[in-house]
């Protein structure tokens, strides 16, 4: 199978590439930079510069593609969110994937499937909800960005394209997503649970998030699949257990105020209440490698 991975030198990006390449499949990666790109990646993989706000892809980047899966996208994690960081945050995945969809449709013969990121912010904050793919967007800013990403990406659906978008969780890796962030004020002996600890957190091994993607590129499935792990944790349990692992103190409280001073509002996504089941997903047939927090982080330090 030959699969365009868009973001392709990003945290999840690099590790899908990888992980295609292990299997045999032929890659092509997009990224702002093709020299990063050609720096991040293995060797056999083509690269492709492409900006997503200036256009579709360029046609080499999608010639013979069967498959594109869409991890582009302002990284959220990284830097405060200020007005100019937000809009690049929703233009980087809506208008982006607008011209993704362009690209592939325009293309002949058009690749026959998009795997599309999302995310659990779709949902927001919930409080003690159990939330399924089907449940309704909350309001809020990232609900809002993710409802709007998700709209570009059934635009392929409506052309004929099988397409199935990925929401996913707090990723648990080294070296980038939510994690190094999270594990960072317990490495310095001062992590805790967010006020009363008892917020949900629907978190996955970054092993689980390529395992999907590639078990949705794989299958015929489309539809939204939630990315999280089956076991979702309160804050006081995810705090504790880190703590844990990291053999560090968990105090009683840490004020969701202090928090949001040391992240900015970059905050919200650690201390909304998000509690997400992966039923679709599971229902699909895939198994989970890491469904306990407490095997997931003891993998991520060993």
């Amino acid at each position: 199978m030959k699969v365009l991975v868009t973001g392709g030198s990003g945290f999840l990006g690099a590790a899908l590439v990888e992980a295609l390449r292990g299997r045999g499949d032929e890659v092509v990666a997009t990224g702002r930079d093709e020299r990063r790109l050609r720096k991040r990646l293995p060797a056999g993989v083509t690269c492709v510069a492409w900006d997503p706000l200036e256009g579709p892809p360029p046609a080499a980047a999608l010639s013979g593609v069967d498959a594109v899966v869409n991890l582009a996208g302002e990284p959220v994690e990284k830097g405060r969110w200020t007005k100019a960081k937000k809009a690049r945050i929703r233009e980087s995945r809506v208008a982006g994937t607008r011209n993704l969809v362009a690209g592939m449709l325009a293309a002949d013969p058009k690749p026959r499937a998009l795997v599309s990121a999302s995310a659990i912010g779709y949902y927001g904050d919930r409080k003690q909800q159990i939330l399924y793919e089907e449940s309704t967007p909350a309001g809020d800013f990232l609900a809002e960005v993710c409802a709007a990403w998700e709209a570009e990406a059934w635009n392929a659906r409506a052309g004929g394209i099988r397409t199935a978008v990925a929401r996913i969780g707090i990723v648990l890796g080294r070296g980038g997503g939510a994690y190094p962030r999270l594990a960072k004020p317990f490495r310095f002996f001062f992590g805790g649970t967010i006020g009363q600890g008892y917020g949900w957190m629907s978190w996955i091994h970054v092993d689980d998030v390529i395992g999907i993607l590639l078990h949705l590129l794989d299958k015929d499935l489309s539809g939204a699949f939630n990315l999280t792990a089956p076991n979702p944790v309160s804050n006081a349990e995810f705090s504790k257990t880190l703590a844990s692992v990291l053999r560090r103190p968990c105090y009683a409280m840490v004020p969701a105020v202090a928090l949001r001073l040391m992240l900015g509002e970059f905050a919200t996504v650690v201390t909304s209440s998000t509690r997400v089941k992966p039923l679709r997903t599971e229902a699909s047939g895939y198994a989970f490698k890491h469904p306990h927090l407490r095997a997931a982080l003891q993998s991520l330090e060993a």
